[in-house]
């Protein structure tokens, strides 16, 4: 009889993209290239991809360091607002701000995402079905990112807001049943030499890197 299984979900967003968005920069091509290799290891099955063309791009050059892992486009997996919280929602002190910077997106992103965003939780979350354990890799954007942690962490819908991604970083979410999702990691970015660290992080809430002592007596 068919049961479920352990999935574990690899996360990862888009490396650096082009001012225009419509391709990587040279650090980003790094970046996807660099997430590739130490995915090698990994027993992937899939790599789903969002449809827009940083997202592409990162999941082709990680997929060419793999062996023979297909790549599947998905709309499930682009770029939109994830949910739109209401005023009595959020933090009063932050609530205006908040809502007047979500009012500010495009239209379709803010309208179609939280529809889309109940199809990722349905289609990448929670344990899997059949006998066998599901590595399945999710090349995609910040938004959605946040939104499936904040699934994970049983948080408040709103609570995507505040959660932030590095390009080509990490995070694996661990969905065994009969137990709570566990994160395995986090944005982790051991794979990247220090400058292909932080790009796509807010400048303000860069964590200082360790330094090399020298000169000690």
């Amino acid at each position: 009889m068919t049961g479920t299984a352990t999935r574990h979900l690899y996360l990862t967003r888009h490396g650096e993209a082009t001012g225009d968005e419509s391709a990587l920069t040279e650090a980003g091509r790094r970046q996807a290239v660099l997430l590739g290799q130490r995915l090698r290891g990994a027993p992937l099955s899939m790599v789903h991809h969002g449809p827009l063309p940083r997202a592409a791009e990162t999941a082709r050059l990680i997929g060419e360091q793999l062996d023979d892992v297909p790549l599947r486009p998905s709309a499930i997996a682009g770029d939109y607002l994830p949910y739109l919280p209401q005023a009595g929602e959020l933090p009063p002190e932050s609530a205006e701000s908040t809502l007047r910077h979500l009012a500010g997106f495009p239209a379709a992103e803010r309208e179609g995402g939280p529809a889309l965003a109940q199809e990722a939780l349905a289609r990448f979350t929670g344990p899997a079905f059949g006998d066998e354990p599901s590595h399945e890799l999710v090349v995609t954007h910040n938004f959605l990112i946040g939104w499936i942690v904040r699934d994970a962490l049983d948080a408040p819908p709103w609570r995507w807001l505040g959660l932030n991604h590095c390009n080509a970083a990490l995070t694996v979410i661990r969905y065994t049943p009969g137990r709570p999702a566990s994160i395995v990691f986090y944005n982790d970015m051991g794979h990247l030499p220090r400058e292909l660290r932080w790009t796509g992080f807010p400048p303000e809430f860069r964590a200082c890197e360790p330094v090399t002592a020298t000169g000690a007596a």
